[in-house]
């Protein structure tokens, strides 16, 4: 009795959460719909009309973009629902963001326009005139529009005008980053117990290329293009490598077959690919010619240790990361560099001896302002750090999860050049 009465609140839990969830996105959408269709139109016209059905129908085209990998649906509509619905959750923030910003220049900026207004002149009082009782008067005309409303719909349309266009080309410049394809950074970390020999030793780190319904086989090529170009000794893709099963994505990841390193590409599972298949895409993977880490330890010939763990999200599955097994019984006077695709896991790298973590994840918080919110959910949301004896590298990663837009938090690949002391 007592599991199930753990189990019936948890669900009550989630339902409460959805109610919640649901509640704020209907509040939004309404609120846009009051700004940028119904202050902007006219009651019963075409644009109003139409307004009103692009504000329900994208909603509904964006839970179906979330949703429908979950829920098993058809790769091809997948591809149909993701662009529509992903992009519109992007615009849905920014303009959002941009309304609430620009709320108080409303009332500032028809008070000025009311200075600013000619002053009215009284017009003569017309002489009477006579009119014969059989002689019905004219109808009176419609009256003109009254000026302050004449001055609301001019602030409405600008005001709302100016932040409509500023979250679209916020949204447009975003996106053209992603798929333009990740930029290359280089990092030297020194490290105090790396042998002379290993000095300028360079690890391509790529996290977080998410191929899925919108990024494929050309994201895939650019990245192994990007890669080659910087001809590093070797290669380590830390994780969340696809949204979806080997069936659909297989050939969007065959470009990874042409990487090239003089030790090899090594890779290790992120979250993402235990909700895609994580055993049948290490098994993919293996194939392509990486070399799945899971658990394990391999030693470089250049002097050093090279570990991976599973994610933490695999631990439902039996899979979790397992440091003992991966770094328990080394020799600690060598240097360790490990690929752990969640930095959260710093501090069991730190009482392992690890001297260099390589992770990603976190996208930098991919669209501003996420990256405070990931700020609280991680000890490091991009770059280098130190933990005690340990430093932390963290990549913003090389594609784009949801919506295929960055802010603030440009996609890359980093060169991690490690540096002797002793050189």
């Amino acid at each position: 009795m007592g599991g199930e009465g753990v189990g019936r609140g948890v669900v009550a839990v989630l339902l409460l959460v959805l109610v919640v969830v649901l509640g704020l996105l209907a509040a939004v959408h309404w609120y846009l719909w009051r700004r940028l269709v119904r202050d902007l139109t006219v009651a019963g016209g075409v644009a109003r009309r139409v307004g009103t059905a692009v504000v329900v129908v994208l909603p509904v085209l964006s839970v179906g973009a979330l949703v429908s990998g979950r829920a098993g649906a058809p790769f091809v509509l997948e591809q149909v629902l993701a662009w529509p619905g992903f992009l519109w959750l992007a615009v849905l923030l920014y303009v959002t963001l941009a309304l609430a910003v620009t709320e108080p220049l409303r009332p500032l900026l028809r008070r000025l326009l009311a200075r600013r207004a000619p002053a009215a002149v009284p017009a003569p009082e017309p002489e009477p005139v006579l009119v014969p009782a059989a002689v019905e008067a004219p109808a009176a005309t419609e009256a003109p529009e009254a000026p302050d409303l004449s001055r609301r719909l001019f602030v409405n349309r600008v005001v709302s005008g100016t932040a409509a266009a500023v979250a679209v080309g916020t949204v447009g410049h975003g996106t053209y980053g992603v798929l333009r394809g990740p930029r290359v950074k280089r990092v030297t970390v020194p490290l105090a117990k790396l042998p002379r020999a290993a000095h300028g030793y360079r690890i391509a780190v790529v996290s977080d290329i998410h191929l899925g319904p919108i990024l494929g086989r050309a994201h895939t090529q650019r990245i192994v293009d990007t890669i080659n170009a910087t001809q590093p000794d070797l290669v380590a893709v830390v994780g969340d490598l696809v949204d979806g099963t080997v069936e659909n994505l297989g050939p969007a990841a065959e470009p990874l077959a042409r990487l090239r390193a003089r030790d090899g590409s090594f890779f290790v599972t992120g979250n993402h690919e235990y909700f895609s298949g994580a055993d049948a895409w290490v098994d993919h993977v293996r194939e392509l010619g990486l070399h799945p880490l899971r658990n394990a330890r391999v030693e470089i010939g250049a002097g050093f240790d090279l570990a991976g763990v599973d994610d933490v999200a695999g631990e439902s599955e039996g899979h979790g990361p397992d440091f003992g097994r991966a770094l328990g019984d080394r020799d600690r006077s060598r240097t360790a560099v490990l690929l752990a695709h969640q930095p959260i896991v710093i501090d069991d790298a730190v009482r392992h001896g690890v001297d260099l973590q390589l992770s990603g994840h976190t996208h930098g918080g991919q669209l501003w302002p996420g990256s405070l919110i990931a700020e609280l959910a991680n000890p490091t949301v991009a770059g280098l750090e130190r933990y005690g004896d340990t430093q932390l590298y963290v990549s913003r990663g090389a594609g784009a999860w949801g919506p295929p837009v960055r802010v603030g938090a440009p996609s890359d690949i980093t060169v991690v050049e490690l540096a002797s002391k002793k050189a």
